[in-house]
């Protein structure tokens, strides 16, 4: 599998979510906390300028949010994209 990183912040329900996304298809993950400036900068660059959290990357691949990763998931998609299934 490729390393997934997430781009979250403390109290961020949708990040929550997304975590447990991951965490059912036994994907292992690094978790960035975004809120120190320079890391949400970091963020912002990789994510080509989206702000809010969180922000999933599969390698360099950005998949986007929680909502993107769960409509990938509800089309059967995402764990291709994770190099799972």
């Amino acid at each position: 599998m490729r390393p997934v990183t997430i781009y979250t912040t403390p109290f961020c329900g949708y990040c929550l979510a997304a975590k447990r996304l991951l965490g059912a298809k036994d994907v292992a993950f690094e978790e960035v906390d975004v809120s120190a400036p320079e890391r949400r900068a970091e963020m912002v660059q990789r994510a080509m300028g989206r702000r809010t959290v969180p922000q999933i990357f599969v390698g360099d691949v950005h998949l986007g949010g929680f909502s993107e990763i769960a409509g990938l998931e509800r089309e059967g998609r995402l764990g291709r994209l994770l190099g799972g299934e």
